[in-house]
């Protein structure tokens, strides 16, 4: 049983802004209307509010933010495996991207040679699984091969011969 003014304003709120010092004029616009199906989404069971999976944000995320190459040249190398098959996956890794060119470093020349003859069906699988990578070019290197050339006084010559070790 609520007393209510003819203002439109209970009882119990006009003697509280009374005792406050606050005019009573600002208690009748306080008053909210909410409608129903309310826009914010906050109500209940409504439409749209369904959890939606964290993929999809992430992707969002990354697709708006441009790193969707970087993250494709990093699964590249992180599943050479999946694209080199697990036999020159054990011998290879991949060194480095620049500009489209993939270098792949082996573990002898022989295993490279072997590789560069199979970079087509490697290209081809790359740009299957990742086309995102930017990848137009592979390459294949052996071992580094020892430097005889240390420091800056170093005598030129014709290098090491038949008597090395």
């Amino acid at each position: 049983m609520t007393d209510e003014r003819p203002d439109g304003i209970p009882e119990t709120i006009a003697t509280y802004l009374r005792l406050r010092g606050l005019p009573l004029s600002k208690a009748g616009r306080r008053k909210s209307r909410r409608r129903r199906g309310d826009p914010d989404g906050s109500e209940p069971f409504a439409k749209g509010r369904d959890p939606k999976p964290l993929g999809d944000a992430i992707t969002a995320l990354t697709m708006s933010s441009g790193w969707t190459p970087q993250l494709e040249r990093e699964d590249l190398a992180l599943n050479w495996e999946e694209i080199a098959g697990a036999d020159n996956a054990a011998h290879s890794h991949i060194e480095t991207f620049a500009q489209g060119l993939v270098v792949v470093r082996c573990d002898s020349t022989a295993r490279g040679k072997q590789m560069h003859m199979m970079r087509a069906n490697f290209l081809t699988r790359i740009l299957e699984l990742y086309p995102e990578a930017g990848v137009k070019e592979i390459r294949f290197f052996g071992p580094d091969v020892p430097s005889w050339k240390h420091g800056f006084r170093r005598v030129q010559g014709r290098g090491p011969r038949d008597t090395y070790g």
